[in-house]
């Protein structure tokens, strides 16, 4: 279901003008915004050995047996070894026990994947769901560099899917973030949208880029899954390290009674009162049944799962899901820097 609309003014600009207006960051973001969160970004960690409470923990590096790790060699067996690491071929044909012994892995590219489509345009308290999936991507693809590895990344908008390989580039980074930047900046409640981008077109394009051993985070509200898409997910897991990030709205989540409202997606309208015990309960439905469905990934797939709220700041969310300690940035208000929570 796709509900594009907000309660935050848009400043944009002029068609034909030559004035630009400022942006409203909690609606449109664009390339110097993303990159001031540069700072923050580099403080993230996401090394090889993430913090117990990291949702990245046992997905990445050197918890995973032959993903994240480099063959060191064969060697004999020690009592301290783990017994999973016997090689059980080689034991067979020498008659003694050897283990396969590994290092971890020095370079893991990671892929950002972002939905910039319409159904994203979406926010009722703090910003739009767009802006808070970019400014993730902004903050990681940061973190990424900060720790020397490859970063790339997929734009999703309704019109096209933009590729950036990854590359140990902060210019690359920056091209990346500059058409993510485009894209949100073209999301407008009266924009005529064709018909969404499948989540069955930006996974192909995962699997293309991401072959193997790549860290891929795709952050989305997960509208419009295809008919492959359950497929897809599997097959870039099976050589891949994958985490779902659902960036949802708090309205989502629970509905008030008294919320009548209009959605758009440029071309037709439809008018929503919640007042209305079936409309509420058919918009409550389709929110729950995609967060069990992506549940049902998670489970039956062993992809990694995690969320996003377009109605709280973005950095400290993100701490908390790397299992990092706060830096203090709780607030929210209209006053404070979207991402942060702090002053801007």
């Amino acid at each position: 279901m796709r509900l594009p609309f907000a309660r935050h003014p848009a400043s944009r600009t002029v068609p034909g003008s030559t004035e630009r207006t400022t942006l409203d960051p909690r609606v449109h973001l664009d390339l110097a915004q993303l990159t001031a969160l540069e700072p923050q970004g580099r403080r993230l960690r996401l090394l090889p050995r993430q913090p117990a409470r990291s949702v990245l923990n046992g997905r990445h590096g050197s918890h995973l047996r032959g993903r994240g790790l480099d063959f060191l060699e064969l060697r004999d067996y020690q009592p301290s070894d783990d017994v999973r690491n016997i090689d059980w071929r080689v034991t067979a044909r020498t008659g003694t026990p050897h283990v396969r012994v590994f290092t971890e892995e020095r370079d893991r590219p990671a892929l950002l994947v972002v939905d910039q489509r319409m159904s994203m345009f979406f926010g009722s308290r703090h910003a739009m769901k767009s802006v808070t999936a970019a400014e993730a991507a902004a903050l990681l693809g940061f973190a990424v560099l900060e720790q020397g590895d490859r970063v790339g990344g997929i734009v999703v908008s309704d019109e096209a899917v933009e590729e950036f390989r990854p590359r140990r580039s902060r210019a690359q980074l920056m091209r990346y973030l500059s058409a993510l930047a485009q894209a949100n900046q073209a999301l407008h409640p009266q924009r005529k949208a064709p018909a969404p981008t499948s989540l069955d077109q930006v996974l192909t394009s995962v699997a293309r880029l991401a072959s193997r051993d790549h860290l891929i985070i795709l952050l989305s509200d997960f509208d419009v899954p295809g008919p492959r898409t359950e497929a897809l997910l599997g097959a870039i897991r099976r050589h891949n390290d994958l985490m779902l990030v659902a960036v949802s709205d708090p309205l989502s989540e629970r509905l008030p009674d008294d919320l009548a409202c209009v959605a758009t997606d440029g071309q037709r309208h439809a008018r929503f009162d919640t007042s209305d015990a079936d409309q509420r309960r058919a918009l409550e439905s389709v929110a729950r049944e995609r967060r069990q469905q992506l549940e049902r990934w998670s489970r039956q797939l062993g992809v990694g799962l995690a969320s996003l709220s377009a109605g709280s700041p973005t950095l400290p969310q993100l701490r908390t899901l790397l299992g990092l300690p706060s830096e203090g940035a709780a607030g929210s208000d209209a006053g404070d820097d979207p991402a942060t929570g702090g002053p801007r």
